[in-house]
């Protein structure tokens, strides 16, 4: 074993000795995650509840990352209730999420704990992420630490990504799909001194469509054709005195082209040309000899350049940010944790849209310049086990809406082994960008009114708990019931709505509300050695106050969702057999979609199944695995509303509620080669 793995585990058992404290920054969790994602891989774990976490969090492994094609981040969450991925459109491949009911722009996406996927990067920043760059997704559920803002009005989805520290020269992944959608990613970690004080990773992916699918034959691409290209490089220098230093950057280019076929000069078109690049510098340096007491600094810029054109409407933006967060940890007595902290996020956005419609053309064009300047502090109490109490307070400065301070109470208890309660809540606010937040709305003829142009800062408060029984079965906590409910209520918020002929944009008005209900219950055990079932439900309550809608409850959010999941693994994981179902229920639609179709004339979508199989082969040193999605055909009908007349008032690609695509199987390799034998 080389030295560098000995220095990882003498350096993790302090961390792993206070299992509970939250690992807020990232600074000090690499050799610790690093030893994880062997443990993870050597027993073959995919998605669980975290039974140390404070705040109840769902973790998706490597493993879990495997199960399916996952060539990205968007194409990760097949297997959980907790997050439903759909499109924004049925043109452009622009994906969203959705947590508790409210769409992804409140779920703050953090890329081992720097907030990623913001402005521009957004429509398309998950896929833009290969899952097989990835160890493991922590989701966490409502409010959460505030140490990175407090855009996590719903939650935080973390990523950790693979190490450079990692004892794999080289790893390849290579797949293709019957519609010729291929991908291939590549990773390569080094260790640069026997010391191991230097040691990085270099992360190339290379994705791409190659042919036109019209499997509904309504005369438009139902994947846009095209090409990614990204490529990452991820540096760490660690120093026996404990002084890290990390490094990194990334680079995007992404061209995409969709719409109606023929691609004549009279076909509704749209392209997308999207490129980034993105750069970090995290530094952490301890105070005392044991690291209790610590300060760290975490630098972040991105910048993004999008030009793209819908049907004749060209809109052409560019994004410059830049986070910094300088903290200061003391740690010195167990049961406490402090954390005090200054940050800056700077966003400067740059937007030219020419709207061009059957009425007329309208240009908006201009400049924004967004800042928030926030300071804050965290206190975290543990008394052993049992119980575990983290306070915040967050007070920012918004250019152009003043200072507002958000509190922030989570509480952890664990009466017995087998019983954790938890609860959580606070304040979440964000500045909005409407049009990049809502881009389907470009993908139709329809006129745009209202302040899309503007940035409003948008005000939620969430709150909600959760109880997980370990049921006695076996020593392994494999076999647990979850139960949990949250809450968001909306004090402002930006609102679109839409009319046959109008898409309108307004801030919530006196009065009016806009909350989301969620309740979800988790079952997963091992019933013998190998085999393992997880069974999700989710049921959701959402309103909002609409204008020129009739009902309350929002539209196009889907009522409940089912997932189960099945996994088989014979002796040594040489064989693995995996076999997911979901049911996803019905939606209310756009009151003007009610005379559009008979399916529509209640008011609602029709709920609908998925089936996901795949059987894995696995090799000394590699796996091979086929696979299929959406085994059973199902897709919405009719996606695009007035198809045959794109040019023309009415025509509209953004209210998707299902699949665009009916059945697709893959066949794919993975390649590993390990400088030692894993543990």
């Amino acid at each position: 074993m080389r030295k560098v793995l000995l220095v990882s585990l003498i350096l993790s058992l302090p961390v792993l000795g206070r299992a509970q404290m939250p690992d807020t920054t990232g600074i000090y969790g690499e050799r610790k995650d690093t030893l994880d994602a062997s443990v993870f891989t050597a027993r073959g774990n995919s998605n669980f509840l975290s039974k140390g976490k404070d705040i109840r969090t769902e973790v998706i492994t490597a493993a879990g990352l495997c199960k399916m094609a996952c060539c990205n981040l968007a194409e990760s969450f097949e297997n959980s209730a907790s997050v439903t991925v759909g499109y924004s459109d049925a043109v452009t491949g622009a994906r969203q999420i959705r947590l508790l009911g409210q769409s992804g722009i409140y779920v703050q996406m953090l890329d081992e704990n720097r907030p990623v996927m913001r402005g521009l990067a957004a429509p398309w920043g998950l896929n833009y992420v290969p899952s097989q760059w990835l160890e493991s997704i922590q989701i966490a559920k409502g409010v959460t630490s505030v140490i990175n803002g407090v855009e996590s009005m719903t939650g935080q989805i973390n990523m950790e990504h693979r190490k450079p520290t990692d004892e794999v020269p080289l790893y390849v992944q290579a797949s293709v799909m019957n519609d010729t959608k291929s991908d291939l990613n590549i990773a390569s970690a080094h260790q640069l001194d026997d010391q191991g004080k230097w040691s990085t990773i270099l992360l190339g992916h290379l994705s791409g469509n190659f042919m036109d699918m019209d499997h509904n034959a309504d005369g438009f691409l139902d994947d846009p054709r095209g090409y990614l290209a990204s490529l990452s490089n991820r540096w760490l220098y660690y120093d026996p005195s404990g002084l890290q230093v990390r490094f990194g950057i990334r680079g995007i280019k992404d061209n995409k082209t969709g719409g109606q076929l023929p691609s004549t000069a009279d076909a509704w078109q749209t392209n997308i040309a999207n490129n980034g690049l993105d750069g970090y510098v995290k530094v952490g340096v301890p105070l005392n000899e044991d690291n209790t007491c610590n300060v760290a600094a975490v630098i972040d810029f991105n910048y993004q350049d999008l030009a793209s054109s819908f049907g004749r409407s060209p809109y052409r933006a560019d994004q410059h940010s830049a986070f910094v967060n300088l903290l200061y940890q003391n740690q010195k007595l167990d049961a406490h944790h402090f954390t005090l902290g200054l940050s800056e996020t700077f966003d400067y956005y740059r937007e030219n849209l020419n709207l061009i419609r059957p009425s007329g053309s309208v240009s908006n064009n201009g400049s924004s310049t967004l800042s928030d300047l926030g300071a804050f502090a965290e206190y975290t109490f543990h008394a052993g086990d049992k119980f575990s109490a983290i306070t915040s307070l967050r007070g920012d400065w918004y250019k152009g809406a003043g200072v507002h301070f958000s509190p922030r109470l989570t509480l952890k208890w664990t009466p017995v082994s087998q019983l954790v309660f938890r609860a959580n809540g606070g304040r979440g606010l964000r500045y909005s960008t409407p049009l990049i937040d809502n881009i389907g709305v470009l993908s139709t003829t329809k006129n745009i009114n209202g302040n899309f142009m503007d940035h409003p800062l948008e005000d939620a408060w969430t709150f909600g708990g959760n109880v997980t029984w370990y049921l006695p079965f076996d020593d392994s906590q494999k076999t647990y019931l979850s139960l949990d409910y949250f809450g968001t209520r909306f004090v402002s918020q930006m609102l679109v709505d839409y009319t046959d002929t109008d898409i309108y944009f307004y801030t919530l008005g006196e009065g009016g509300r806009s909350r989301t209900d969620n309740l979800q219950l988790d079952f997963a055990t091992e019933p013998f050695k190998g085999f393992t079932v997880t069974l999700t439900g989710r049921l959701t309550d959402a309103r909002q106050t609409l204008l020129h809608q009739t009902s309350d409850i929002k539209p196009m959010t889907s009522r409940y969702k089912g997932v189960l999941n099945l996994q088989y693994a014979t002796n040594l994981n040489r064989w693995i057999f995996d076999f997911t179902a979901s049911v996803n229920g019905p939606c209310k639609v756009w009151d003007f979609m009610k005379g559009l179709d008979p399916m529509y004339a209640d008011g609602y979508t029709q709920a609908y199944p998925l089936l996901y199989a795949q059987v894995t082969k696995r090799f000394k040193g590699f796996d091979v695995y086929v696979g299929g999605e959406n085994l059973t055909g199902f897709t919405q009908p009719s996606p695009i509303i007035n198809a045959s007349t794109p040019w023309e008032q009415g025509f509209d690609a953004s209210c998707i509620w299902g699949p665009l695509m009916g059945v697709r199987v893959y066949g794919g390799i993975r390649l590993t080669i390990w400088k030692t034998e894993k543990i």
